[in-house]
């Protein structure tokens, strides 16, 4: 049976370096968290390359939040970030498009594997809102990916439990299923147990505060949408170790039931 493997998803470098810190296996670098995730900075996979020395760094490439259907120009950027990626030492990518019917876009998906050469590939929760599921991941196995990050078509991959272990049983190892959205070190282990499933993703965060002193609470960096201005979320070693442990700290006869 293969070792568990952990993923972070990291809204920063300072998270990148926190899940190292933790025993992660490799991080999601992203921006744009509350929006699901969006291609973070050139300055960014710069510096988490450079942070990163024993965990594996996979970049989201998203060029906007919302739905997953790409225009001729985002499919030019995505090209080209998934291009700087590589050039910048990333060890893998993260995206995932669809058709305006909601399957898998193979033409769209093929040129961007192409581009991908050399680096991992994972399909990401554009598989959730597929419209069919057991369908996309036959197209994405012959696609050649090398994972799919999914919540099992759910809010939250707990929730998703039916369909996760469905969908691992019909991958047959043909393609390895990332669990991911909302895992944490209450949940972690009856995931594993209930799917089957060897990977997770999660973001181990908590809330810090601002050290600014000076504060104006009458204005808002995002407008109309109310976002707390002097707080912000970031991974912390402990969550991370202590959801690594909550699962890797069962007996091995729980862990494979």
């Amino acid at each position: 049976m293969e070792p568990y493997q952990f993923e972070v998803c990291a809204n920063s470098v300072e998270s990148c370096l926190a899940a190292q810190a933790g025993g992660a296996n490799r991080v999601e670098l992203c921006a744009g968290i509350p929006e699901g995730g969006t291609t973070p900075s050139y300055g960014d996979i710069v510096i988490a390359r450079e942070a990163l020395t024993k965990t594996l760094l996979h970049v989201i490439i998203r060029p906007r939040g919302g739905d997953f259907l790409y225009s001729p120009i985002e499919q030019r950027i995505m090209l080209k970030d998934i291009d700087n990626a590589r050039q910048l030492g990333a060890d893998g990518v993260v995206f995932g498009c669809l058709t305006a019917k909601g399957d898998v876009d193979l033409s769209l998906m093929r040129q961007l594997i192409e581009v991908s050469q050399g680096m991992s590939v994972t399909f990401h929760r554009a598989f959730d809102v597929c419209r069919n599921p057991q369908e996309a991941l036959e197209q994405i196995i012959e696609l050649g990916c090398n994972r799919i990050l999914t919540s099992g078509a759910q809010a939250t991959a707990e929730q998703g439990i039916p369909l996760l272990k469905k969908l691992q049983q019909q991958a047959d190892g043909r393609i390895i299923l990332l669990a991911g959205c909302g895992v944490n070190e209450n949940n972690i282990a009856h995931i594993a147990m209930e799917t089957g499933i060897r990977e997770f993703h999660f973001s181990a965060r908590e809330t810090i505060e601002s050290k600014m002193l000076h504060r104006n609470g009458t204005v808002s960096m995002g407008g109309t949408v109310n976002i707390e201005e002097y707080q912000r979320p970031i991974t912390t070693v402990e969550r991370v170790k202590e959801t690594i442990k909550a699962l890797t700290g069962l007996k091995q006869e729980e862990a494979y039931k």
